[in-house]
Formats: structure tokens, sequence, C-alpha cells
């Protein structure tokens, strides 16, 4: 038979198997239960849980709260005979100088300059030594980014080692649309990404110049990050170089350090030609930080349902429990953090989608981990420290489906999806979308990076294909205009902030099955089979990852 004839054989083979899935997991879909998820979200978002703080009380209850159901409802538990998994960490709180000196070299006049701190730059450290004093020569090194897909290496010839390298927030494509993906943000462009790049090049500080467009928030959102208090992994044993300083500088303090705005618009334009050389800015700086450690842990909880005929390997649904716990009281007294939406919403569909697989009539061929993580709030660690100690290795977990934030507005024609174009996991997305007679609706301001902030991320940065859908705003029978405007209102006046409550009277959740039926039947297409493994699509950031060890 001719290559060209079994081709042809495998897609219909293909296509079959395909409508097989989804014919099997409509019944699935009849499972689904809205009185059962609103159960859920409004235990989950109780005042008794206290808002689902990491380290508190409510943690406590949280994790005994989870680990009940999903012993209610069958499932195994998932961490070597126990439903919990430790997450060890530390949290860092640092009092930096008030002030920072940059020393001119061969700049004229010759005299020093005194940046303030808060109002010209925001430091902060990942290292946990009590006293950390930094001084080391400025260097420019255009966007920061080392992306051998794009042709681009900003570090390329450069020795930073014991230097401070300055560098552009965002990617290259914001400012090009012929760059990298255009508007729409790579992982390049994500703050965390310079500053563990700077790492692996050695250098002693990296410090982003702030800038409200491409940065997508102002320099006050920076500014709250002044001499608070962090939490990062305990890697005590493990520990991977880290900078002595980290932060931001204001574009006013940038324009300062390039020797004025003409200079520093004439460095962006440089970091945007090919061939791009890192440029010396003939300053030093010195300045110091006092550090507190403090080291404590908290928890994710796993459970899974065993695979039939290849249990060692795995798809993963993913949601965090937790959210802010109690604070800062609203005008009528709420200090109640409760988090029903951010993510109750996600953690209760987690549960929902566990029950509805367990009573499914067939065993999925993988094993199906229903993955509930903590600290997404204080910076993605659970599901961070998951991905560096999984149950199922990398080269085992077939997709990982994320659930963070279900919007309680009823019916939508559109599904929204964070990350267009990473991976073959968004056209079976399509595909079962299609059987509802929905479409998917692409993020519409990509350059915001979206894709970078919930906890599928952590999959993808180690190669796994990660979905990640967000509630669609097409509402029936009202249109997009009302869709945004309930979307515009929740983060106005709801997101983080005690409002954000369970209200049987107002939220509609028959949006929220259909997206729940969705996410179901991409994950049995995927549980159900032997053989399907989603790839990247060709000019995601990710894919290389996964074809080191996926030939």
């Amino acid at each position: 038979m001719s290559i060209k004839k079994l081709s042809a054989v495998f897609s219909v083979l293909a296509l079959s198997t395909s409508l097989v899935a989804v014919a099997q997991s409509n019944s699935g879909n009849k499972l689904f239960s809205a009185a059962t998820y609103t159960k859920y979200v409004k235990e989950l978002s109780a005042d008794d849980l206290q808002g689902r703080m990491p380290f508190s009380a409510g943690e406590t209850k949280t994790i005994a709260y989870l680990e009940q159901q999903f012993k209610a409802l069958g499932l195994q538990p998932g961490n070597k005979g126990s439903y919990v998994q430790e997450v060890p960490m530390v949290a860092i709180s640092c009092n930096p100088n008030p002030s920072m000196t940059l020393g001119q070299q061969d700049r004229v006049p010759n005299a020093d300059y005194q940046l303030q701190g808060l109002r010209d730059y925001v430091l902060w450290t990942r290292r946990t030594e009590s006293n950390i004093d930094v001084k080391g020569e400025l260097i420019f090194a255009g966007f920061g980014i080392t992306a051998p897909e794009y042709n681009h290496d900003d570090y390329a010839g450069l020795d930073v080692k014991d230097k401070i390298v300055v560098v552009l927030v965002n990617d290259p494509g914001y400012y090009d649309a012929k760059q990298f993906k255009g508007k729409a943000m790579t992982y390049y462009g994500r703050w965390t990404y310079k500053y563990d790049e700077a790492a692996r090049h050695g250098a002693k500080g990296c410090l982003i110049i702030h800038d409200t467009g491409p940065a997508a928030y102002g320099f006050g959102v920076v500014q709250n990050s002044w001499k608070a208090t962090k939490l990062y992994l305990d890697n005590r044993g493990h520990e991977t170089y880290k900078c002595a300083i980290e932060g931001w500088l204001s574009m006013d303090a940038a324009k300062l350090v390039f020797g004025g705005e003409r200079a520093y618009k004439a460095m962006l334009e440089s970091a945007l030609q090919p061939g791009f050389k890192a440029k010396p800015l003939s300053l030093t700086l010195n300045t110091s930080l006092a550090v507190t450690a403090t080291y404590k842990k908290s928890h994710n909880v796993i459970a899974t349902i065993p695979g039939s005929k290849k249990p060692d390997e795995c798809i993963i649904y993913s949601a965090h429990w937790d959210h802010l716990g109690i604070g800062k009281p609203n005008a009528k007294g709420d200090t109640i953090y409760n988090g029903a939406v951010d993510n109750a919403s996600g953690t209760a569909a987690l549960l929902e989608l566990a029950r509805v697989f367990k009573r499914s009539k067939n065993k999925p061929a993988r094993s199906i981990v229903f993955l509930s993580v903590t600290a997404e709030e204080q910076g993605l660690w659970g599901s961070a420290w998951y991905a560096e100690n999984p149950v199922f290795a990398k080269e085992k977990t077939v997709a990982d489906i994320n659930m963070d934030m279900f919007y309680p507005y009823g019916k939508t024609k559109d599904i929204g999806l964070i990350g267009f174009g990473q991976s073959e996991l968004e056209d079976y997305l399509k595909e079962v979308a299609k059987g509802q007679g929905r479409y998917i609706a692409p993020e519409s301001d990509p350059s915001k990076g979206m894709y970078f902030r919930s906890d599928h991320f952590n999959f993808a940065k180690i190669g796994i294909p990660a979905l990640y859908t967000e509630s669609g705003i097409d509402l029936v029978g009202k249109g997009k205009a009302a869709g945004t405007q309930l979307h515009d209102d929740f983060t106005a006046k709801t997101y983080h902030k005690p409002s954000d409550e369970y209200n049987a009277t107002t939220w509609d959740v028959s949006g929220t099955i259909q997206d729940l039926q969705l996410l179901y039947a991409v994950g049995y297409k995927l549980a159900y089979s032997t053989t399907l493994w989603p790839k990247w699509k060709a000019g995601s950031e990710f894919k290389a990852i996964r074809d080191k060890y996926r030939k």
C-alpha cells in the first residue's frame, strides 16, 4: 500500500476514533448536575472555610473537605496511598535599603545618582540569607530573552556574571507585529521568565523597565511589592542559582539610567533590530536588602481513577483551592474573602467532573488525575511543586486541563480560549463545541499573557500540552455586549473582594455546566484512548521541550 493510501487510512481511523469518543462522552454529559455543582461551590465558599488561605485554619478545613468528598465519590488516593501532597514553602520578607546609588563610570558630569525606593524602583530577592549587599555594573540586555525558535538571543556573546542586567518588559512582538507572535505575548515576555533567564546566565541582578502599555498594568501594581512578603517553594537541598536582586525600574528612573528619553528610545529601537548586542550603561549600582525567611508547609490534594489498560499514563484536571483568607473589611464590614468564583467554582468543577467520570459506565484506558493545588494566588506554587515532584512522570502525562473561575451568568454561544494557537487540545475543544452549537473565542487581548497566569502554565513549562478555557461572553438571548459588561463589572467590583460570594438567587450555572460538558468530552477523548498524544503547534515556545522526550 502506498504512503498516500496509508495516510488516508490513518486519517479515517483517527476520525472514526474521534467520533466514537465524542459519542460515548455524550452519554456522560447527561450525568452533570447543576444542583450538585452549586452545592460544592456553596460549601467551598462558606464563611466557615475562612477564605481558604494557605497556612491557616481555613486550609486545614478545606483539605479535609476535599479529601472527604473524593473518598465519598469512590476515587483512590493519588499520592502513594494519600490524598495529600505536602508543598514545602518559604515566606521571604524583604526590607530594601530606601535608596539606591548609581555611580557613574565615564559619564559627564561625573556625579552619582540617588534613586528612591518605591518611587523609582521596587526590589526583592528569592535568596534567604539575612543580609544581601549588591554592587555591580549595569548592562542593557534588550528584552532579556533567549528564544532559539525565533532566532533571538539577547545574551549572545555576553558575560553578565556579577553584573546587573536591565531589560525591557514584554517581548519584541508588542512593538513589531512581524516578530515573535505580534501582540500576543509569549512566555518570553513574562517578567518571571526574565528573572529566571538572567539567573541562568549568572547575573547578580535583573531590573525590568516598567511601561504601562506592554506591562498591561500601572506602576502602582508593581509598587504593591515594596516590602511585601512573597511565597516561594522551599527547595533546600535542590537549590538553583538565583539573582541577588530582582525588581522593576519606573519609566522616569529608566530614562535617568539611559541618559534621557531620547537615549531610552534609541536603546528600545536597537533592541528590536536583528543581531542586537547588549550595551554597558556606564553605571554601577550599589544597594542592600535585609531578609527574613520563614519556612512553612501547604498541601495539594490528589485523587485518581486508575486506567484499565495504561494506568501509568494519565490526563490531569487541575484547579486551585486557595484564595485570600481574611483581610481588609469592605464597606459592609465583611472581612472574609470567600472566593466563590475565584476559585471555589473551579474546585467544585473538579469534584463534579470526578463524580461524572466515576459514574460513567466504561472505565478509562488511562488514569485520570484530579489535582487541587495550593498557593495559586501567591505565585502558582502548588502546581509548580507538583510539576517538579509529579506522581505521574511528564513523559507519561498526556495533557492538563485547567479550571480557574467560571462566571455564573448563564449559557453562552462561545467558550473563551486562553492561549489560542498553542496546542492541538484547542482543536479537540472546537470539535466538541460544534456539537453544542457553540464556537471558540480567543482571548480579546493576548498581549496580557493570560496563558502564563494560571496553574496549567507549570505543566506547559515542562512540555505537557495544557488547555485553559474561560467563560464565554456571547450570552444566549443577550449578546456579547451584555456578557462583556458582566465580566467587566465582576473585575471592577467583585474580583479579589469579600463580595465574591455564592448567591443562590442571582447565580445561573447553566453555562458552567455546558463548559464542563466540553471539558469532560476533551478529557474523555484522551482518557479512553491508548494512542492519542496531543501535540504543541508549530511556533509554540513549549514545543521543543515536549519534542525532546517524545520523539
